[in-house]
């Protein structure tokens, strides 16, 4: 199996780039007054675009933090970096790192006899090298801008502006059936969210712990269903929305609890995780399941709420009774109070907003915590737990909260809800004010107007009224790139269907890849005759281009013997060149035409020299040839200044001149598609009154 190394080392060169490329690159040197922004910029350019087969990604990354004029790299400046991208430093997948950073500042703060700080920590070449071996990959996707969500301090400006405005949400009551929860301060209010990449970011009251209480549902699933088997856990328990109250006395057609997110349901769940085991190493057991899912962050047990839930469980005995009346236990449950106690200290678990926010991260990448790139759930059971969050993770609000928000989430009467965007990110919310349905009255606030601000919703991606939406995936150029690789793929594959829609969008049809080659180049080389002619023709792309080796498609189509794109080509070269020609030719005319007035008033000048100026009306088709040609305005202007000493008669005759030569060169243009009309009077020498 490669190493980190190799497989950094292996997705980011994949080919060996052009010589003026390499020569374009030059390491950047990191300056004390540099922006992130722009060291982000020069690196994210220098990792995607500058390795050689003899480059390794170590020297670029050092040669992009080295300091001016010394022989170091900023550390700190690194760290800082990958903190804008959303990494934090106790990340897992960077504890290797820090840990040999930490050991080169201890041995360097005894020699030199005090503290550093870490924001001006400089390591040597072979030092800054060894320390960032062990995490490169993870360090080289994020020079590369190559994280789920390229824009993090945008994404995160936006969540914040959503806390700050649910945070004066006052509805709501504390959950005060166990005593321990009314304890609460209901003031409390935090967010975090954790990307699948591992981007995390909190606010507010993130670190207070707090107990899961009904989110471990979705979790107890998860961990059985994996161990079962979907299959095997559905034997014992449905799969759909129960339409009555979560804890109401009820069991479906089949004499099974609806769903797993119920308390029936989840009381059977419990007992299906571990159940030959002892209580306490069952308790061992989830405890580890529980703290792997969250990538080893924050997982308690709190003591007193189990008690204290134990201590009011009358409805869930009477509900596990009349489960075993009608025999929904597995076979192995032997105790009752057993199977309550265990679900009752998985319900008093503990954890933090950023816990949870890892936790949901890791539902919303497949079941592979984000933090760790550990497998905690499996793939099918991670598919079906969010799918009953979906339908059932809001209690009684489960329908209403699918049709506005459209995402899977778990609530719980501690004041905890996780909302889960596949493929993206996890969000937890904690705030112990509850509405009557039992869920979060500022988490669900907020996951509305989470909404309103991001194309989130299951649906939003069908909603054509909807772009002003927010989306945090997409990079800029992304749309751009798209169009460069639909328009090539299509071309060598002569879907002459979808260069139309393209050309019908509006888009460029002249775009190149990197390598200048066009959509042109490509149909000529294939020989897709259809499409070379809809490019030429109708889409008036220029016959000619150069790629970087300086290849046209007439080339390319000569090289592969494709006959009919050779002559298209050709025959558009020449009507090209051809029109070209003309067109010279008519701006040649149109001095000659000048030339030849100014001659004549020459010549009726001498016979006239005493007429008195007259006010004379601009020959529109003058207007027209001072619009093709500004340079040449003085030479016309002269030319009408010089008609002052004109009579009347020989303004007309040049008029008449002007208007008959010029009308037929008119008369030529229409075919360019350039005729416009013009119109001006001319009233004396000094001056000059028009539109042009």
């Amino acid at each position: 199996m490669k190493n980190n190394k190799d497989c950094c080392y292996s997705s980011l060169i994949d080919r060996k780039l052009s010589n003026a490329t390499l020569q374009q690159w030059s390491p950047s040197e990191i300056r004390s007054k540099d922006s992130i922004a722009q060291t982000i910029n020069q690196t994210a350019h220098n990792l995607s675009n500058a390795f050689a087969i003899d480059q390794q990604p170590e020297d670029l990354i050092y040669n992009s933090f080295k300091l001016p004029n010394k022989e170091e790299a900023s550390i700190g400046k690194l760290l800082s970096l990958l903190k804008n991208f959303g990494l934090q430093e106790n990340d897992p997948r960077l504890k290797p790192m820090m840990e040999k950073i930490r050991e080169i500042e201890k041995v360097k703060e005894e020699q030199f006899k005090e503290a550093r700080d870490p924001k001006h920590w400089k390591l040597g070449k072979a030092d800054f090298q060894k320390c960032i071996a062990e995490s490169l990959s993870l360090i080289s996707r994020t020079l590369q801008n190559d994280l789920v969500v390229p824009s993090w301090n945008q994404f995160c400006s936006r969540i914040k502006d959503i806390y700050e405005k649910c945070k004066p949400v006052t509805e709501g009551k504390v959950a005060d059936y166990i005593p321990q929860l009314s304890r609460f301060d209901p003031n409390c209010w935090g967010v975090s969210i954790c990307s699948v990449d591992g981007q995390r970011a909190s606010w507010g009251d993130s670190k207070i712990p707090f107990c899961v209480q009904s989110v471990s549902k979705a979790f107890n699933y998860s961990i059985a269903a994996s161990d079962l088997g979907a299959d095997m856990v559905h034997q014992y328990v449905g799969q759909e929305p129960s339409g009555r109250l979560f804890n109401d006395i009820c069991l479906d057609n089949n004499n099974k609890p609806h769903n797993p997110m119920v308390n029936s349901g989840a009381i059977i769940v419990s007992s299906l995780i571990k159940n030959s085991w002892n209580t306490a190493d069952r308790f061992d057991h989830m405890l580890t399941e529980y703290r792997k899912i969250a990538g080893s962050e924050y997982v308690g047990f709190n003591n007193a709420v189990f008690l204290s839930e134990r201590a009011t469980a009358d409805r869930n005995y009477a509900l596990s009774y009349y489960m075993k009346e009608n025999k929904c236990f597995p076979e192995e449950t032997k105790s009752l109070s057993e199977a309550l106690d265990f679900y009752f200290q998985l319900c008093s678990m503990e954890v933090t907003c950023e816990t949870a926010a890892v936790m949901a991260a890791t539902l919303a990448n497949g079941g592979v915590c984000p933090i760790t790139e550990e497998r905690c759930i499996g793939s099918r059971p991670c598919r079906d737990v969010l799918s009953l969050m979906n339908s059932c993770g809001m209690y009684d609000y489960s329908g209403q909260f699918a049709f506005h928000v459209g995402l899977p989430a778990k609530s719980g009467v501690s004041g905890l809800l996780i909302v889960v965007i596949p493929n993206l990110v996890g969000i937890a919310l904690w705030s112990p004010p509850l509405d009557k349905m039992g869920n979060s009255c500022r988490g669900v606030a907020f996951c509305k107007e989470l909404i309103n601000r991001f194309n989130f919703h299951t649906y939003d991606s069908i909603s054509h009224n909807e772009s002003e939406k927010f989306d945090p995936r997409k990079r800029l150029g992304d749309r751009e790139k798209d169009v460069v690789v639909s328009l090539l793929f299509a071309s060598k594959a002569g879907d002459l269907n979808t260069v139309r829609r393209m050309y019908m969008q509006g888009n460029d049809l002249e775009c190149p890849d990197y390598d200048k080659r066009t959509a042109l180049h490509l149909a000529a080389s294939e020989g897709h005759a259809e499409i070379v002619r809809f490019l030429l023709k109708i889409a008036k792309v220029c016959p000619d281009p150069k790629d970087r080796w300086n290849r046209t498609p007439l080339q390319d189509a000569k090289a592969e013997g494709h006959i009919n794109c050779i002559n298209l080509l050709q025959k558009c070269m020449f009507l090209s060149e051809k029109d070209h020609k003309e067109k010279e030719e008519e701006n040649n005319n149109y001095d000659n035409v000048v030339a030849e007035s100014q001659q004549n008033i020459k010549h009726k000048d001498k016979s006239s020299k005493n007429s008195t100026p007259t006010k004379t009306k601009l020959p529109s088709n003058l207007s027209l040839y001072l619009y093709l040609n500004p340079m040449r305005q003085t030479s016309v202007a002269t030319t009408i200044h010089s008609t002052e000493s004109s009579s009347s008669s020989d303004e007309d005759e040049v008029e008449e001149d002007f208007r008959i030569r010029l009308e037929q060169k008119q008369k030529e243009l229409k075919a360019y598609g350039i005729c416009r009309n013009f119109s001006g009077t001319f009233s004396d020498s000094n001056n000059v009154q028009g539109n042009i």
